[in-house]
């Protein structure tokens, strides 16, 4: 029987906490609940997958010359470790934070009916029991040994002698750091990553089912997205996941420039689809509302256009049929409600039909886009940058 929820009983929900992982950082003391020591998860994760591939990299003579990429030239495995693996880790700490009191605006806001949040508890109690399955790790874990290595050989690794490969023909043979990186380090970065879709998929599993019950929306709310203006702090919430992910292609990239002879131009269709698709991560669970936004215009439609006939025709009966001149208009508060009356028109007409502006696609795409940027400079020459921008601002 699920517990009724209020704006005092505040919905216990989080993505992060919970699972098998979770429970062996708490054994392992880098994690103190709910998600403390975030410096030190960094710090111990990054240190493990990282510092033994530069030592296994040095006993073979492979850290610093012997083949066209050694280890500390190889960009890939600075933004892939030190970069983009934190900024995983971290993002777990700031979803954390920022997600809890999101959902509790549904309740707060009374965006849930009272007889339909019986239903609400029971979306968050399913979605807690998947967080926590410890089939869905070991099936993530599974994937990762089985088809991280063959992605990766096929998608980023260089097809040239590196540190952690020496390539005959077709062949790839890897070297000691190189067994490393792909049977303990990458099977780390990949498998955190992978926990962070399932784990966006279980929001968007929430959001879905929540957007299916009878919301009470207000089409004339002051945020112009009928109450749900907050679910734009998702989207926000989740930008260090967006650059993690856009940090590990913009190395990918940059080894490709600088080993393998390609430009940057050659990468502009696989940059815009993966701008694209780190927006999609962030915005498109909040398109599952627009069902419900859209019936909330109309109904505001509706039933202020019958308001609004009512009230216009007592306003022209009063002033203009009846008056006469017999009564002063000049501080009437009735000039005032007609006015307020338009406003809330003008509000409705407004209203949007996702919880999201313009505003906020622009800036996440600034923020994906930004860890690329730097390649630009493999094209244009940072002083003619420099000359270029000096130019158009004066």
């Amino acid at each position: 029987m699920h517990t009724t929820l209020t704006a005092e009983n505040q919905p216990d929900f989080s993505m992060m906490l919970g699972g098998p992982l979770y429970q062996l950082c708490r054994r392992l003391h880098v994690l103190r609940e709910p998600l403390d020591l975030v410096s030190r998860r960094i710090i111990v994760i990054s240190t493990i997958a990282w510092l033994p591939l530069l030592l296994l990299a040095i006993v073979a003579g492979r850290a610093w010359g012997g083949v066209r990429v050694p280890f500390l030239y190889d960009i890939d495995a600075y933004t892939r470790f030190l970069v983009s693996l934190p900024l995983l880790v971290l993002a777990e700490w700031i979803v954390h934070i920022r997600f809890r009191p999101l959902v509790s605006q549904f309740l707060e806001r009374e965006i849930i009916r009272e007889q339909d949040r019986p239903l609400f508890a029971g979306i968050i109690d399913s979605s807690m029991r998947l967080r926590n399955s410890v089939a869905v790790e070991i099936a993530l874990l599974a994937l990762v040994f089985s088809v991280g290595p063959v992605s990766w050989r096929h998608h980023a690794a260089l097809n040239a002698s590196t540190w952690y490969a020496d390539v005959v023909g077709s062949t790839f043979y890897l070297t000691l750091p190189g067994r490393y990186f792909v049977y303990v380090a990458l099977p780390i970065f990949q498998f955190i990553l992978l926990r962070w879709f399932f784990r966006l998929i279980l929001w968007y599993r929430f959001l879905w089912k929540v957007s299916r019950l009878e919301l009470n929306l207000m089409p004339t709310h002051p945020d112009g997205a009928g109450g749900l203006g907050f679910l734009t702090g998702s989207a926000h919430a989740l930008a260090p996941l967006l650059v993690a992910q856009s940090v590990l292609l913009a190395g990918q990239i940059a080894n490709r420039i600088f080993y393998a002879g390609a430009k940057l131009v050659e990468f502009k269709m696989e940059i815009l689809l993966f701008v694209l698709f780190l927006l999609l991560q962030a915005l498109a669970p909040l398109v599952f509302f627009a069902p419900a936004l859209a019936a909330c215009q109309r109904r505001g439609n509706r039933e202020y256009g019958v308001l609004a006939s009512r009230y216009t025709a007592d306003f022209h009966r009063k002033w203009i049929s009846d008056n006469g001149g017999s009564e002063e208009i000049l501080g009437s508060g009735d000039i005032q409600s007609l006015a307020d009356l338009s406003n809330s028109f003008a509000v409705i007409r407004s209203m949007s039909i996702i919880p999201f502006t313009k505003t906020t696609v622009l800036r996440l795409a600034i923020i994906a886009i930004i860890p690329i940027l730097p390649l630009t400079l493999t094209v244009i020459p940072l002083d003619q940058m420099i000359d270029q921008l000096l130019k158009a601002l004066l």
